[in-house]
């Protein structure tokens, strides 16, 4: 199968690079691919610029390997976000190539080289919010960014944030990362000139209410700059972050 955008596929047609047996068969996937179980939306890049991401948790064995296998087929890129060891063992077995993160719960295969752009930092409170922060990265260098990332500098020790200020005003855009009372977003939009993305965790003890507590901090704060994603929602926040960034790329 082909998996190229629009303009290029058109191209190629008129070249005589793609037949146009060929061709109809890839139209054919358009605007989608119907499974059954599933409709594969392949089309989802050519409307949004970034394809279609796989929502593990949850999936049965059988309907996650068809999805996966039915993506690798085309020869593109997957992206497998809530994923854990089984279903990585389990997809290993039929795509050798995949790679698992398992701090993040992220499954990949990346069968075309995704060049990285701009500056997207990944900040969090502490280090029982890496998990988040790392789904959050590795969503944002999927879609074409380059990330740094600067873990424990939680309010608790302003110093340690305060000493990476060139960091922070370095970046294009900044994802925070936070459980507890979830005050570390608004610190930092106080501290510098771009979009901060408040990721919230459920990171913290019983008033914290599973991330509840974080989550109305963040929505509440008085600083400039702050769009907030759900509880625990890395991906989101790394989505949100390479949108912005593409954007801006390499300017700043």
């Amino acid at each position: 199968m082909i998996d190229i955008k629009a303009e290029e596929f058109l191209k190629k047609v008129q070249d005589g690079e793609i037949s146009l047996e060929e061709g109809l068969k890839y139209l054919q996937n358009l605007p989608y691919q119907e499974l059954n179980y599933a409709k594969l939306d392949f089309h989802r890049e050519v409307r949004n610029g970034f394809g279609e991401v796989i929502f593990c948790q949850g999936k049965e064995d059988k309907h996650l390997l068809g999805i996966f296998e039915n993506f690798a087929n085309r020869d593109s890129n997957v992206l497998g976000t809530r994923a854990n060891k089984h279903q990585y063992e389990l997809i290993k077995e039929i795509l050798p190539e995949i790679q698992f993160y398992e701090d993040a719960k992220i499954l990949k295969i990346e069968k075309n080289p995704i060049k990285k752009i701009g500056n997207v930092l990944i900040v969090t409170g502490g280090t029982a919010d890496i998990p988040f922060a790392e789904e959050a990265a590795f969503t944002a260098e999927y879609f074409g960014s380059k990330v740094n990332r600067l873990y424990d500098v939680g309010i608790s020790g302003l110093h340690r944030l305060l000493k990476n200020l060139d960091t922070l005003r370095s970046a294009n855009v900044i994802v925070a990362v936070a459980g507890m009372e979830g005050a570390l977003p608004g610190v930092v939009a106080g501290l510098v000139e771009v979009p901060v993305i408040a990721l919230p965790t459920s990171v913290g003890y019983g008033s914290n209410f599973k991330g509840l507590s974080a989550l109305l901090t963040m929505l509440n704060s008085c600083a400039e700059g702050i769009n907030v994603v759900n509880i625990d929602n890395g991906f989101g926040a790394g989505y949100n972050a390479a949108q912005i960034n593409r954007l801006i790329g390499d300017e700043r």
